[in-house]
């Protein structure tokens, strides 16, 4: 049942971040990961989904902006493309990434390609950016507060991965180094927004709908992966045999 009073603004903010019990650090396959349970092919495939998710974050900022009147609020979110593209002479957040899949054996131009990327993946992520096009910019605001809980699961990467997946260069772990500190700085601005614009009790649970989207776009993703790597049940794994079906 919806709540008739606002929440003060503390309790706002803490139930906000109640809901990192329903981030994807949680999930089945992220969990195996951290347990060093997953095979070579396993975390490649992951770091080659989570690829078209990384190269989709600038896009969906970029919506934002678009959406956005305020000129030094774009001020400060312009950033957030920037540590992704990068800029003339430095490299961004993509570009580390792509060492990452290097750093796994993965084929730079098979990554770029987007070869293995997941139709579940890819419809995740596309529905990620089209709510950010269609929406506020206040409310896309608030749905990148998964932030607040990524410098966890960040930590966890650069303690764990040395120790569980030896075989990953070691430079393949810069883009979760580079990403903790981002992460606190972004979280800083996109909360503050948010608790300043949803003040009323159908707003601040509209907030948190929208946060619980996104962390069904999270969530979604791995599900995918998960069908197709640990269950080894990929799309059409049943019927891309059948030559009838196939070109039906």
């Amino acid at each position: 049942m919806t709540h008739s009073t606002p929440w003060p603004r503390d309790e706002f903010e803490q139930r906000l971040r109640a809901l990192g019990n329903r981030y994807h650090i949680h999930h089945p396959f992220q969990v195996m990961m951290h347990n060093g349970e997953l095979s070579r092919e396993q975390i490649q495939g992951w770091v080659a989904n989570r690829f078209y998710y990384q190269i989709s974050i600038p896009r969906k900022d970029a919506n934002f902006l678009a959406n956005c009147p305020d000129r030094l609020i774009r001020q400060q979110w312009i950033q957030r493309i920037l540590d992704h593209d990068g800029t003339d002479g430095g490299e961004g957040g993509i570009e580390v990434w792509l060492r990452l899949a290097e750093a796994t054996g993965l084929n730079r131009d098979d990554v770029l390609d987007q070869k293995m990327v997941l139709p579940g993946v890819r419809f995740a992520v596309d529905a990620y950016i089209n709510f950010v096009r269609n929406h506020s910019w206040q409310e896309s605001a608030c749905s990148s507060l998964t932030e607040m809980f990524a410098p966890t699961i960040h930590k966890q990467r650069i303690s764990s991965w040395p120790d569980k997946y030896p075989w990953i260069d070691s430079q393949g772990l810069d883009y979760f180094k580079n990403r903790i500190k981002e992460a606190h700085r972004d979280v800083e601005h996109g909360l503050a927004l948010t608790l300043d614009y949803f003040a009323t009790a159908e707003q601040q649970q509209r907030a948190l709908d929208i946060l619980q989207f996104k962390l069904d776009v999270l969530w979604t993703m791995l599900d995918a992966m998960h069908m197709a790597y640990i269950n080894d049940m990929p799309p059409y794994f049943n019927v891309a045999n059948d030559s009838a079906q196939v070109n039906a």
